[in-house]
Formats: C-alpha cells, sequence, structure tokens
C-alpha cells in the first residue's frame, strides 16, 4: 500500500484499462489536438469526410509530412538505401513521360529529389520484388510476369544506380522476391505459375545464375500446392519465412499463411540442393491472400510480423458481404507470430484497426466506394481497409511497426509487448480524386468518370535512423502521392516518476486528489482517529 499512496502507479492506470480492453483492435491513440484526426473507426474514411472535403487534405496523428516528391505516382514496392529511396512505378508507356523505376534523392527529407530512372526490362516493372541488399549494397528486381532480373551497384553514388547485369531466366515468371542476407543468392517467387521460387546465385553480380528451380511436392505446406507470394530470411539465410497463399480468390478459405522452409542447401551450395518444409500455421479469419513474412526480435524473442492483403471475402462485388455473413473481417491486417520453434510457429496477437475488426464488418464491408468502371467491377475498391507491408525501426529489438493499409494509410504500432499490441500514429495523405497519375495502380483501374476518395498506402516502409536520418523518421509511397518522408512526434521527456513533464492526464489528476487525501488521513494525530 505504502507504494501506492505515494503514486507510482497512477501514471500506469491508462495502460492498465487498455490491457484489458475486451475489444478485437488495438487500442488508439492518443493524438495531438493540433492533428487533423479521423472521424469514424480508426482506419475508415467516412462519407461526412467526403462530403466536407477533409479527405482531401488527409489526417494525421502523432506524425507530420516532412516532405513529398509526387512525380507521376508510384506502384507496390519502395526501398531504400544511405540518403537514397527507390520506387517501382506501373508499366505504362503510353502514359508516363518518364517510365521505370524510380530514384530519389532524400539527402534534405524536407526537398526530396527525382535523381534518375532505371528502365532496364526488369525495371520498368519489378512489381513487390524491388528489394536492396545493405551487405553488399545491391539493388535487384525481376521482371513482373516475365523472365527478367537485373542488379544495380549502389555503393557509390546512390543517386545513380550503375546496372551490373540485366539477364533472361527461361522458366521464371517475377512477381516478388528477397535477397538472402550475405547478398549472394537472390529468390523469386512466381505466384501464378510453376515453379513457386527460383533462386539466382548472385555471388558474381555481373553473372548471375540460376541454382534451382523448385516447387513443393503435392500434398506439402499449407495444403496441396500453395502459391508462394513474397518471402523474408533468417540472418544466416538457412531459413525462409515464406507467404503461402491458399485461398486465392476463394471467400472462405483457410489455408492461408506462414509456411517455413529450410533453404540450406542453396545458401550453403550444396550438390543436387532442394528445399525443405519446417513447419506452417495458416488460418482464415482475415485473408485468403498472404502478403508478407518479416522476422524480427522483441525483447530477445523470435516473431514473424506478417501481413495479409486481403479480406476473408474474397474478391468482387459480394466480397464484404460474404465476409460479414461469415462472422469475419473484410480487411487484412498483420499478426505476430511466435516462431521461437519453427516446427510449430503460433499466432500470439493480432494488430487489427477498428475497420478490421469482424464486429464492424458490416459498417465498411464495400469499404470506400469509387466512382467509375474498374476490371473488378464498377465502384469496387479492391484492397479496402488492408494491410501490405510491415517493417520495423530494428529487426534485433523491435519497438515499432510501420505498416501500410491501402485506404486506411500509413500505421504504426507500438510492438514492445508482443501480447499487447497498440497503434501509436497514422498517416493519410491527400485524396486526388479523380486526379489518376499514369504511375499509380490507379491508373490501370481508371475509366470513364474514375475517382477515388482515398489514395494507397500500398509499399514497405523505411526507417532509415541507421542512415544518418533523423530518429524517428520514416520513408514510404504512396500510389498518387509519391515519396513521402514522414516524421514521428517525438513527445517530451518523462520526469523520474515516469508521468509526463508537461501536463497531467484526468487519470493522474485525480490519482493524485486520492493520494493526497489518503497522506493527510495518515498523518492524522492518533487522538483524533
Amino acid at each position: 500500500m505504502r507504494a501506492f499512496s505515494r503514486g507510482v502507479l497512477w501514471c500506469g492506470v491508462p495502460l492498465l484499462i487498455a490491457s484489458f480492453d475486451a475489444s478485437a483492435a488495438v487500442p488508439k491513440p492518443t493524438c495531438r489536438s493540433s492533428d487533423k484526426v479521423e472521424t469514424g473507426i480508426s482506419g475508415e474514411t467516412t462519407a461526412a469526410d467526403v462530403s466536407s472535403g477533409a479527405n482531401l487534405v488527409g489526417f494525421n496523428c502523432n506524425i507530420d509530412l516532412v516532405g513529398k516528391v509526387q512525380g507521376e505516382g508510384a506502384s507496390w514496392q519502395h526501398t531504400a538505401w544511405k540518403n537514397c529511396s527507390y520506387y517501382d512505378q506501373a508499366q505504362n508507356p503510353t502514359g508516363l513521360v518518364s517510365p521505370g523505376t524510380v530514384v530519389v534523392d532524400v539527402s534534405n527529407p524536407a526537398s526530396p529529389v527525382i535523381t534518375d530512372h532505371l528502365t532496364d526490362p526488369s525495371m520498368l516493372d519489378p512489381w513487390e520484388s524491388l528489394k536492396v541488399n545493405p551487405a553488399r549494397q545491391l539493388l535487384a528486381g525481376d521482371q513482373q510476369p516475365s523472365t527478367g532480373f537485373s542488379i544495380y551497384d549502389i555503393s557509390g553514388d546512390c543517386r545513380h544506380p550503375v546496372l551490373k547485369s540485366s539477364i533472361n531466366i527461361p522458366g521464371s515468371s517475377g512477381h516478388a522476391g528477397q535477397w538472402a542476407p550475405d547478398g549472394k543468392t537472390y529468390y523469386i517467387t512466381t505466384i501464378l505459375a510453376v515453379p513457386s521460387l527460383v533462386a539466382v546465385d548472385t555471388t558474381d553480380v555481373t553473372n548471375p545464375t540460376p541454382i534451382l528451380q523448385w516447387s513443393p511436392p503435392a500434398g506439402s505446406g499449407i495444403n496441396g500446392n500453395p502459391i508462394y507470394h513474397d518471402l523474408e530470411f533468417s540472418k544466416d539465410g538457412n531459413i525462409a519465412y515464406q507467404t503461402a497463399i491458399g485461398g486465392f480468390g476463394v471467400q472462405g478459405a483457410d489455408t492461408n499463411g506462414l509456411v517455413i522452409l529450410d533453404v540450406s542447401d542453396i545458401q550453403q551450395r550444396r550438390a543436387n540442393p532442394t528445399i525443405r518444409i519446417l513447419g506452417s500455421v495458416s488460418w482464415d479469419d482475415g485473408s485468403i491472400i498472404a502478403q508478407n513474412a518479416l522476422p524480427i526480435t522483441i525483447a530477445g524473442k523470435s516473431y514473424v510480423l506478417f501481413t495479409d492483403e486481403l479480406g476473408a471475402g474474397g474478391f468482387g462485388p459480394t466480397a464484404g458481404a460474404a465476409a460479414c455473413a461469415a462472422g469475419k473481417s473484410n480487411a487484412g491486417f498483420p499478426r505476430l507470430i511466435d516462431v521461437s520453434d519453427p516446427a510449430h510457429p503460433t499466432v500470439v496477437s493480432k494488430l487489427q484497426l477498428e475497420v478490421a475488426d469482424p464486429a464492424n464488418c458490416n459498417r465498411v464491408q464495400n469499404g470506400i466506394p469509387m466512382t467509375g468502371h474498374t476490371p473488378f467491377g464498377d465502384g469496387i475498391p479492391l484492397f479496402g481497409y488492408s494491410c501490405h507491408y510491415c517493417n520495423v525501426d530494428d529487426v534485433d529489438n523491435a519497438k515499432l511497426a510501420a505498416c501500410s493499409c491501402f485506404a486506411a494509410g500509413l500505421r504504426v504500432f507500438d510492438i514492445s509487448d508482443p501480447l499487447n499490441p497498440k497503434e501509436k500514429a497514422y498517416y493519410k495523405p491527400p485524396a486526388q480524386g479523380a486526379k489518376v497519375l499514369p504511375g499509380s495502380q490507379y491508373y490501370l483501374f481508371a475509366g470513364a468518370g474514375f475517382s477515388h476518395p482515398v489514395d494507397w498506402a500500398p509499399s514497405k516502409p523505411s526507417f532509415p535512423k541507421d542512415r544518418g536520418m533523423t530518429n524517428g523518421d520514416i520513408w514510404t509511397t504512396f500510389q498518387d502521392n509519391g515519396f513521402a518522408a514522414l516524421r514521428l512526434y517525438t513527445p517530451p521527456a518523462a520526469d523520474n516518476s515516469g508521468c509526463s513533464a508537461t501536463g497531467t492526464s484526468s487519470v493522474s489528476l485525480l490519482g493524485l486528489l486520492l493520494v493526497a487525501g489518503m497522506l493527510v488521513s495518515r498523518r492524522r494525530p492518533a487522538s483524533r482517529r
């Protein structure tokens, strides 16, 4: 009782309350008074926001736009090295003035500048394969959906990458991909084609050579022949964390999830290499399309931060209604998976916004309505509020996760307690309406009268703090807003009590009053008791 009477616990009261919240959604952040906050449930852009024009201004909470370069729009992927950022554009030769992968100099985050465009066949449309290898300072990508593969050297002037090789790999059909950490192997995932994985020896960057083209044997993995999407690796390169799409486009599929692969034969360059499945975990409560599986460490324990790109309802105009009828989410969301035992990975928590809470499914089942024609039907928002890619501030000691969540924008979560994640900040850029840029994937959906009241956040964010930039900076791209340099708000330092040095919450004030009363009571003379 003595520690309690001294007020030590009062600053923790709001956290204790949040930890017992029964909602499926993570706790919402407390925003600054100057922020342009969302008016609906977390992640949502409401009809009132669109009517008032608030969506054209954008929304932010505890994060600010430092600088941007819109260019001709952006596509699915973003990566960075040193003071440079790289992002792809939609392959649209008839509409783009400067096609290819865009290079941005972010030496001054307040004024980023486009310095180059990479235009070999693979970089005209590398889709989700555009990745940097820090160990060897290389940039690579594979050609969607074809046989091209190229490597650039960015070790010198990263503003002007140097092409080292551009080859064709028969049998490959590029979509996503990733480097082994040592930079001596690049893995191509082919999604709707066989083989599922293509491993390329990149030891000699001027002469990359295919090592293995592999698909899992029938009856293995999450289902008989899973479709592989993007992947990440353990630090030694011996284990791949692979996303498997078990129910592509099928409502109610329960075979979507994580597959953990032993790729040591390739990493160690053993004769007659093969790939072995170590373990897997699947679910049906929020997605039919697994996207990315990032291995991280939180407080010394191994996890995978996993993202799903669609909700449980599948594609098409009835997707939302199907998800709601099944009691599931119509938005894909991130989740944390304990991979301490690779044979038995276990989901430990879900990073759900309120728009991804099944309890709100009927409210947001159709996402954000759009006008005009798309390949998926008139007015279909497709990805809705789903989350596509996440990244963390430090893979060895992760505390923050930044996730690109399409219509919900960039969301930042506190994952320092992996069992109790909570939202810290968000940024939703200004909607561009009918202004559709040719480098954006929106352009491919455009038709007569096409308009959209939100911009998509699709790409993998980057924390450039280890590259000489300000701690708290996050770089990312949006489809029609292009490249953005953002900065997290850092609250004032706490005093020794653990409370904010610049203000007292109503809960803390109440606590102080109660404690004061208790102290007065304890100090009364015995004769008055």
